[in-house]
């Protein structure tokens, strides 16, 4: 089942109405898509310390992607999206000459999601109670029960970890300058780890489901229904 809702677009659930991870993150191509662009950057440079060549390389697979999703009438903004984040990094590592920069404009949108799922727990907005409530169909309805709401709250608290952890070991490589390192971390710190964070988000969040009554509960349920009805209404029943 595909949300058409925009705050859940990248959220995808199965006919059964579990999360489905793999096409929420885009599936394998999706990975593949946001991941080789960097790889053929921290490869190329690796092998031949050439940044120009490097950032051409990396530009020109993200261009390639671009392209075929067009070609195969994708989402614009999906196809774009992905490609302008590319040419942002190539752009800032050009400039500064380092190779390392190539990764700096990571920190900056880590830092932001951070602060930005921070800020929603603060104001009792949890993000993944706004993602997750539309996706399952009860708006806000959770904010009215206190338990959902903490487990929001303890899920978004799960993917905040995310851009913390990217920037509690990313920026010391950084300042150590470990291009290879850096470029590693990137990238199994990258879509797995939200992947990871996003399920048990929405396994800590599932709503309660009362247990089916047995065939004697039921039974014992009508007994006491039926003659129920029929009894006059008096003030001592009232």
């Amino acid at each position: 089942m595909q949300l058409k809702s925009a705050a859940g677009s990248r959220v995808r659930t199965s006919s059964d109405g579990s999360l489905d991870v793999m096409a929420s993150i885009g599936g394998v191509r999706g990975l593949i898509e946001s991941s080789l662009p960097s790889v053929a950057f921290l490869v190329a440079f690796l092998v031949t310390e050439d940044l120009p060549a490097s950032l051409i390389g990396s530009v020109a697979v993200g261009v390639a992607f671009a392209v075929v999703r067009l070609v195969q009438k994708g989402s614009l903004v999906q196809s774009l999206a992905g490609l302008i984040g590319i040419l942002i990094c190539a752009f800032v590592a050009y400039r500064s000459g380092d190779a390392r920069d190539f990764y700096a404009w990571g920190f900056l949108i880590n830092a932001g999601y951070l602060l930005a799922f921070l800020v929603s727990i603060l104001v009792r907005w949890p993000f993944l109670g706004l993602l997750f409530g539309i996706v399952r169909g009860e708006a806000f309805e959770w904010r009215k029960d206190p338990v959902r709401r903490r487990r929001y709250a303890l899920a978004t608290w799960i993917l905040l970890a995310v851009p913390g952890l990217r920037l509690l070991v990313q920026i010391p490589l950084y300042l150590a300058d470990d291009v290879a390192g850096l470029g590693t971390a990137r990238l199994v710190m990258g879509i797995p780890l939200y992947a990871l964070a996003l399920w048990v988000g929405w396994m800590i969040t599932r709503p309660a489901v009362a247990p089916p009554a047995g065939p004697g509960e039921s039974a014992a349920n009508a007994e006491s229904t039926e003659p129920a009805a029929e009894w006059p209404r008096t003030e001592g029943n009232s």
